[in-house]
C-alpha cells in the first residue's frame, strides 16, 4: 500500500522538484493558479495518486470520532464541510478539525471545489499546499471542467502510443515520421500545468463560431480534443448529397509544447502545422493570426492551389461543371476565400434551444441552393413562427440573413397526389393564404394609425382617456379571443401525425431527384431572394413542407425551385445558450455582421 508522502509530510515527491525548477510566470495562464511547491528534503518513495488509508488510522487521526468514507461529490457538500468545522484554535469536542482531516478526506474535498478556488486554498498552510499538488485534484478538474479524456500517464488511443496521436486526431495525410520529432513529452506534464496553460487560458473560446469571410460565413466548432484544443471548421458535404454527413478540417490548434506554456499552430494549407496566433478581441469574439503564410502556397502555383480546393470543396473538376454561371461563382468564391490566408475573426453562436410544441426538433441543417450549392442554415422557432437563418451564404443572400419565415399558425392541406403535380393548383393554394395576410397586415397598419391618433387626442382631452382605455380593453378581449379560437401549431401537428403522399409538381427544378414522397405537415411562409451582393431584397411566398424530424423542404413560388433540407447530426460541444434571451440577442445581430 503506497502512501503519498507530501501529504504525510514526509517529503517532496520528483516532480514537485521539478517543477520547482521550472521557470513561472507564462502571459497567458491566470496569475492564480501558479502553486508554489514547498521547501521540504526529498523523500525516495514514488508517489502513488491514489491515496489510501486504513479505516481506524482515519479515525485516529479524528480522535476517534466517526468518518464517512464517501467521496464528496458536489461544491454544496464541499462548502458544507468548510463552514461547518470550527475554528482551528478553538476548544471542541466530537468534531474535528479541517486539518486533522486524513489526506484521502481532503483529496476528495478540494477536488470538488473549481479550480480558480485552489490557489486561494493553498495559501492556508503547507499541508494544503501539499495536498493541492496531487495530481488526482487538478485532473478531476480538467476532466470536469473541460470533459479532458486522455491520461497524461497513458497516453494511448485506441492503442496507438502517445507519439501518433497527433496524425490521428489532427491531419491523417501527414506522414508519421516527419513530425513525430516535434511533439512534446506528455508523460513529463502534469494536469496542473495543462489546467493553468492550456485549458483555463483558451477557456473562452470553447464553443459555436461563426466566421466572418464575407457573404460565405461558416461554422466553427472549438472543441478540447484530448490534449489539444482545437479549432474544426465544419463544411456541407459535396452538392448535391444532402444526406451526406458533414466534412470537418481543422483550421488551428492549441497544446501544451512546454510545460509553461501552451503553443497555438495554423493548420490551413498543405504543408502541415506551423505557427500561429490567437488573440480575444472583446467578449464572444476572437481573431486568429497565420504567421507562415507561406506555407499555404503550392507549388503549382494558383492554378494547382484552385485545382486542390475544388476537389475538397465540390468534389469535382472544373471541366464537370459545364454551367458557366456556376464556374463563376466558384471561381469568385475562391479568390475571395483565399485573402484571407486563415486571418479571420469569429463571433459567438449558440444553437437554437427546444420546446415542448414545436413541431420538430430545432437545429442545424443542410440545404440545396441551385448554384450556390449546400449551405448550412439554422432552425429556430418563436411561439408560432420558425425561423431559417443562414450561416453559410452566397453572393446573393449572405450568411446572417433570415433566408426562411415560416408562419406555423397558417396550414396548408396538399390536394390529392394527382393535382399536386400541378404548379398552377399549388400556387391558387399559397396564394390564397398570401393575399390573406397582405391584407390583414394593411388592416393592423391602420389600426396601429388609428389608435396612434386616438391616442394624440387623447392626450389634448383628458375627459377622452376613459373612453379610450375602455375601447382598447374591448380590442384587446377580442384580439385574446380570436388567439384562443386559432390554434396553435402544437394542437395542428397533433392532427396531422399521419404521413401523405408528396410529388413534386411539375416545372418545378430540384437539384436532389430523390426526396421523400410522403409529408407531415405543410405551412405558408416566405424565402428571401436577392441580386448579386444582396441587391433588391424581397421576401417571396412559398410553402414549408415538414418531412419527418430530419428533413424538411421549401416550393419557392417565383422561382420556381424546390430546396430540401437535412439535420445535421454532429454533436457540437459546447454550443448551448446560457438562456433564450442570449440566443435572440445572438439571432439579432447576425445580420449586422457580415459586412
Amino acid at each position: 500500500m503506497a502512501v503519498c508522502a507530501r501529504l504525510c509530510g514526509v517529503g517532496q515527491s520528483r516532480r514537485c522538484r521539478r517543477r520547482q525548477r521550472q521557470q513561472k510566470g507564462d502571459p497567458d495562464s491566470d496569475p492564480g493558479l501558479e502553486l508554489d511547491d514547498d521547501d521540504e528534503e526529498e523523500n525516495e518513495g514514488v508517489m502513488d495518486e491514489r491515496i489510501v488509508i486504513k479505516r481506524q488510522d482515519a479515525s485516529k487521526a479524528l480522535g476517534k470520532a466517526e468518518v464517512s468514507t464517501a467521496p464528496v461529490s458536489s461544491a454544496c457538500s464541499t462548502s458544507a464541510i468548510l463552514n461547518g468545522l470550527p475554528n482551528r484554535n478553538s476548544q471542541h469536542k466530537g468534531s474535528s478539525r479541517l486539518l486533522d482531516l486524513p489526506p484521502e478526506l481532503l483529496v476528495e474535498i478540494f477536488s470538488s471545489l473549481p479550480g480558480t478556488a485552489l490557489p486561494n486554498l493553498s495559501l492556508v498552510c503547507k499541508k494544503f499546499r501539499q495536498i493541492i499538488n496531487t495530481e488526482t485534484i487538478w485532473r478531476r478538474r480538467c476532466i470536469e471542467e473541460f470533459g479532458m479524456c486522455e491520461d497524461l500517464r497513458k497516453l494511448e488511443v485506441e492503442g496507438l502510443p502517445s507519439r501518433e496521436l497527433y496524425v490521428k486526431r489532427i491531419n491523417p495525410r501527414v506522414k508519421s515520421g516527419r513530425f513525430m520529432k516535434l511533439l512534446p513529452d506528455y508523460e513529463h506534464m502534469d494536469y496542473r500545468d495543462v489546467y493553468a496553460h492550456l485549458l483555463f487560458p483558451y477557456r473562452h473560446i470553447l464553443g459555436l463560431w461563426q466566421p466572418d469571410i464575407g457573404p460565405y460565413g461558416g461554422l466553427l466548432n472549438v472543441v478540447v480534443d484530448g490534449l489539444f484544443i482545437i479549432g474544426w471548421m465544419y463544411l456541407p458535404p459535396h452538392d448535391p448529397r444532402v444526406n451526406d454527413p458533414m466534412r470537418r478540417r481543422p483550421l488551428f490548434r492549441i497544446h501544451m509544447w512546454e510545460s509553461s506554456k501552451a503553443t497555438v499552430e495554423c493548420m490551413y494549407g498543405y504543408k502541415g502545422p506551423h505557427k500561429g496566433d490567437i488573440q480575444t478581441v472583446k467578449k464572444d469574439e476572437f481573431s486568429t493570426k497565420c504567421n507562415q503564410t507561406d506555407h499555404h502556397r503550392m507549388p503549382g502555383g494558383r492554378q494547382e492551389e484552385f485545382r486542390t480546393w475544388l476537389e475538397e470543396e465540390w468534389g469535382r473538376t472544373l471541366e464537370d461543371i459545364f454551367h458557366e454561371h456556376m464556374q463563376e461563382l466558384i471561381l469568385m468564391k475562391f479568390i475571395y476565400t483565399c485573402q484571407y490566408d486563415n486571418c479571420l475573426t469569429y463571433r459567438r453562436i449558440y444553437l437554437p434551444p427546444h420546446h415542448p410544441g414545436d413541431v420538430m426538433k430545432p437545429g442545424l441543417f443542410k440545404g440545396t441552393y441551385g448554384s450556390h450549392g449546400l449551405e448550412i442554415v439554422m432552425l429556430s422557432f418563436h411561439g408560432n413562427r420558425a425561423k431559417g437563418t443562414k450561416l453559410t451564404g452566397d453572393p446573393n443572400v449572405p450568411a446572417g440573413q433570415l433566408t426562411l419565415d415560416i408562419d406555423l399558425s397558417r396550414t396548408i392541406q396538399l390536394p390529392d397526389i394527382d393535382k399536386q403535380r400541378s404548379i398552377d393548383e399549388l400556387s391558387r393554394l399559397v396564394m390564397e393564404v398570401h393575399e390573406q395576410v397582405q391584407r390583414e397586415q394593411q388592416l393592423a397598419q391602420r389600426e396601429d394609425a388609428d389608435v396612434g391618433n386616438e391616442n394624440n387626442r387623447a392626450s389634448l382631452a383628458s375627459a377622452n382617456i376613459p373612453l379610450l382605455n375602455g375601447s382598447q380593453d374591448v380590442e384587446e378581449d377580442d384580439h385574446a379571443e380570436n388567439e384562443m379560437e386559432q390554434p396553435s401549431h402544437a394542437e395542428a401537428a397533433a392532427h396531422h401525425q399521419e404521413s401523405q403522399p408528396f410529388v413534386l409538381p411539375g416545372g418545378v427544378m430540384a437539384r436532389n431527384e430523390v426526396y421523400p414522397r410522403t409529408y407531415r405537415m405543410c405551412f405558408y411562409g416566405t424565402g428571401l431572394i436577392a441580386g448579386h451582393g444582396f441587391t433588391s431584397p424581397e421576401r417571396t411566398p412559398g410553402i414549408f413542407i415538414l418531412f419527418d424530424d430530419d428533413c424538411f423542404g421549401f416550393i419557392w413560388l417565383e422561382l420556381k425551385s424546390f430546396s430540401l433540407y437535412s439535420r445535421v447530426k454532429d454533436t457540437l460541444q459546447y454550443a448551448e445558450a446560457p438562456s433564450a434571451e442570449a440566443f435572440e440577442e445572438m439571432l439579432k445581430n447576425m445580420q449586422s455582421w457580415i459586412s
